[in-house]
């Protein structure tokens, strides 16, 4: 009689329904993750377990609401197993000067990049803690390190979000768990796009490739803004065994776009 053998960990993408999230999916999907996808957009969502095939689980779930998260949580951990990975991209953006910026864009974005993502780390991570056992990744931005013209709302909750992870692994090091940040610069998104002046012409990349001396914005040396897949990727990377001695980091996939100042 052959033995069952018991299912790897569950890897939980927050934020899977498009962009970044679904191409991190996407990739973990292929290296081999048995996955639970979580996004407030759940039309998203779908699209996103169609396009990796199979019956991958869903989870709609804004993550401002603490104990809407705890319950998707416990809900996965009840009905498919432990979480083992996560990687969190869920994230809002907008731009706007720090001194003529709208309030109430900088309270959502804080709400979902720093206490929404807490409200998840909280949950995953206390489970990982008592197992002794897990690794996160969380999607920053390089605009938490070096300051950006109209991203003050978006740069300092991510240089916040950045903090709490790299935090959060010296916490965890002792259980021999794993926190690192991946920090994209200009990507192939619909968030991308928004800020060109034509979303649907590709000459809007042109931008960012360039810089802008008179926003004080270094082009991108390699020449080319990133795809999602090339985030997707160092994800990937970070979550593996492969980075196993890897945790506190913030790894800058922006084709050096911030001279990593």
């Amino acid at each position: 009689m052959t033995e069952t053998q018991p299912l790897p960990p569950v890897t939980l993408v927050v934020g899977a329904a498009q962009g970044i999230g679904r191409a991190t999916a996407e990739t973990l999907a292929r290296a081999g993750h048995r996955l639970v996808l979580a996004d407030r957009n759940s039309e998203g969502l779908r699209k996103t377990a169609t396009l990796i095939g199979g019956s991958v689980p869903t989870y709609p779930v804004d993550i401002r609401d603490h104990d809407a998260v705890a319950y998707v949580v416990d809900s996965i951990e009840s009905e498919h197993g432990p979480i083992g990975h996560l990687a969190h991209v869920a994230g809002v953006f907008t731009t706007g000067s720090v001194l003529d910026s709208d309030p109430d864009d900088w309270q959502r974005m804080f709400d979902v990049n720093v206490t929404g993502l807490l409200s998840v780390l909280r949950s995953v991570g206390r489970n990982m803690r008592e197992r002794r056992s897990g690794s996160i990744v969380v999607v920053g931005s390089n605009s938490a390190g070096v300051p950006r013209m109209g991203m003050g709302a978006y740069g300092s909750s991510k240089a916040a979000a950045t903090m709490i992870v790299r935090v959060l692994g010296l916490e965890l090091a002792q259980y021999g768990i794993r926190a690192n940040i991946v920090a994209p610069g200009s990507t192939d998104t619909a968030m991308q796009r928004s800020l060109w002046q034509d979303p649907d012409d590709d000459t809007g990349a042109r931008g960012a490739i360039e810089g802008d001396l008179s926003q004080f914005k270094v082009g991108i040396p390699l020449g080319r803004i990133a795809e999602p897949v090339d985030i997707a990727d160092a994800i990937e990377f970070l979550l593996s065994d492969r980075a196993r001695h890897i945790t506190m980091q913030s790894l800058y996939v922006d084709g050096g776009a911030t001279l990593r100042a």
